[in-house]
């Protein structure tokens, strides 16, 4: 589908002004002032992101009254369960805090639901079984702040509870023993961000001061966290929560601690995606390479195997469970492509794909862990907010629905426009989940895309590609893309910078790659500098390059490129058209 182009403008005086100021090159300096970041200061905490930046543990809201009940639990032998989520943000959540327990010799195991059959959240029923094992405290990562019910249960029950979470939270605060949130009311800490595995990092820092009993932790709790950090980076990244302040600090050096210090479960997976071959990591490895296998142990039903490849100290045990959740995440791969078709399919047959304002797609029998996954491939294909549902395979039980937003819709505000139709639902404004009776499909479908249809006016049907500047492909020196690459870790409000080159080539013939051909590869030729360009989903547009005649305008990402030791400069297409199109016009800066 089209999109706009849309090129940020640049004050000549205000970057020749912030290059000598902050030492910085020319190129730096318009990316940092896209950013909106133009003083000597700030350019120097945001590019050096110093790890003595990141807050004390106990300033976090709730932090101190956890670390003591952990602490005394500890001391008084008592049964502790780390009860976390099934995503790679709740794995290494719960990974962080179990070898921390373990660590202070707590008597400590962890559990982790069942995606398909126990669904998110903390479960009353597991709850029960856990109290009649023996548990006495259960700790949540990544979960357990809307779990009102459920804490009740939990008190009922004789359980102490300590909620950890980063989740938005209901009317109603649930009634645990301790909250640890770093968004709780009355709060004044200055950063929300953190995600689940971010908030059990500072949990285990603070119960690491208390073991040490000083305000710096012994040698050994030092190198603990230095590892837990790196963890901790994956459930950063792989929960995309921004790229800012605490969460900037934690990846940037939880990437070094990646390479250098990684658990044996880790390192054993880096090896099998190839990660071992690099000099070093950055957040796009995590976000495509790790993440996914980790997910992938979560959407297919065996979270707990993720901690456990995260937290064993067997070196073959580590190799088995790495290998395993390979063959998961190529199974996962096979099932997201299979109902990916399926739903494209679905789209050309029943839906108006450059008209309807939003898709709302449903299949028997659809496999519910990947359904995610795929609503997030259609809505960014075709820019639509999508909703994908899986219906029961006997249609005696409700479909399990997820979905994600584009053109800026709040998807969460979209669903509770439709309550009435659903069972339950909950999420956030970009992703959300429901549940939903056959018999009301097509009722929801019709109500959500008349919301739709009323939150988004027609200009926000067109997609935009916002423009970082302007760069001839000879300017893209492994230096220039070397020095972009100071303003990492990318991702999630802090995206690795949009370029854009005009009159450019397509040398050869465009070919599609990667296992089932999803990937493009295609070579760009301007003027005497040919470069090669990768485009990740984008399989399809091999067939439409090939029938170009004459030469193109592209948008794209620098990357460098590493291969057998040799690092070379590499385009990320984002989007492409024709030469003669529309120019590009101005956005006003942030």
């Amino acid at each position: 589908m089209s999109k706009h182009w849309r090129i940020r403008p640049h004050d000549p005086d205000e970057l020749a002004r912030l290059e000598k100021t902050a030492g910085v090159p020319p190129v730096v300096a318009q990316l940092l002032v896209n950013r909106g970041i133009t003083d000597e200061p700030e350019v120097a905490r945001f590019l050096e992101a110093p790890m003595k930046e990141l807050r004390d543990p106990e300033l976090l809201p709730g932090v101190n009254e956890a670390a003591d009940l952990v602490m005394a639990a500890i001391s008084a032998g008592k049964r502790i369960t780390v009860y976390g989520d099934y995503d790679a943000d709740g794995m290494t959540g719960t990974a962080i805090l179990l070898r921390c327990l373990k660590m202070l010799q707590a008597n400590v195991g962890s559990y982790l639901p069942n995606r398909m059959t126990e669904g998110y959240g903390l479960n009353s029923e597991r709850l029960e079984k856990l109290a009649a094992e023996g548990t006495e405290l259960v700790i949540s990562v990544d979960c357990g702040i809307a779990s009102v019910e459920e804490a009740a249960r939990a008190k009922e029950l004789g359980l102490e509870l300590v909620i950890t979470d980063h989740h938005r939270f209901g009317e109603t605060l649930p009634a645990a023993d301790v909250l640890v949130h770093p968004g709780l009311p009355g709060s004044s800490y200055p950063f929300t961000g953190l995600c689940g595995a971010g908030v059990a990092f500072k949990l285990a820092w603070a119960l690491c001061k208390r073991a040490s009993d000083a305000r710096k932790v012994s040698q050994a709790m030092r190198e603990f966290l230095l590892m837990a950090m790196g963890v901790a980076a994956i459930g950063t990244v792989a929960d995309v929560v921004p790229l800012l302040d605490e969460n900037r600090i934690i990846v940037r050096h939880g990437l070094v601690s990646l390479r250098e210090h990684p658990p044996l479960g880790l390192q054993a997976l880096m090896r099998r995606a190839g990660l071992d071959k690099k000099s070093s990591l950055d957040a796009e490895d995590i976000g495509f390479m790790i993440g996914p296998r980790l997910n992938a142990a979560g959407r297919l039903g065996q979270a707990e195997l993720g901690v456990e490849l995260l937290t064993t100290d067997n070196p073959q045990r580590a190799e088995d469970l790495a290998e395993y959740l390979e063959e998961l995440n190529e199974s996962r791969k096979k099932l997201e492509r299979s109902i990916y078709l399926a739903a494209k399919k679905q789209i050309k047959e029943d839906f108006d794909a450059e008209n309807d304002d939003a898709f709302v797609l449903a299949g028997r029998g659809w496999h519910r862990g990947v359904i995610g996954v795929v609503a997030g491939r259609i809505a960014e294909k075709y820019q639509r907010p999508t909703i994908v549902i899986s219906q029961d395979k006997i249609a005696a039980e409700a479909g399990v629905g997820s979905g994600r937003s584009a053109l800026g819709l709040n998807l969460y505000e979209a669903l509770n426009d439709c309550q009435d139709l659903l069972v339950k639902h909950g999420g956030h404004p970009a992703a959300a989940g429901l549940t939903i009776k056959d018999k009301n499909i097509d009722a929801f479908r019709g109500a959500f895309c008349e919301h739709v249809a009323g939150a988004i006016c027609e200009e926000d049907l067109v997609a935009e590609v916002i423009i970082d500047a302007e760069s001839t492909l000879s300017q893209l020196t492994l230096q220039t893309v070397q020095q972009i690459q100071r303003l990492a870790p990318f991702g999630n409000s802090n995206p690795r910078p949009i370029l854009c080159a005009s009159g450019v080539q397509i040398a050869g013939t465009p070919s599609r790659m990667g296992g089932g051909d999803l990937h493009l590869s295609v070579k760009l030729k301007q003027h005497s500098v040919t470069l090669r360009a990768v485009a990740f989903g984008k399989g399809d547009w091999a067939e439409e390059l090939d029938q170009v005649e004459g030469d193109i305008d592209i948008a794209y990402r620098a990357v460098i490129n590493e291969f057998r030791g040799r690092r070379s400069v590499e385009l990320h297409l984002v989007d492409w058209r024709p030469a003669e199109t529309t120019a590009a016009v101005p956005v006003e800066s942030p």
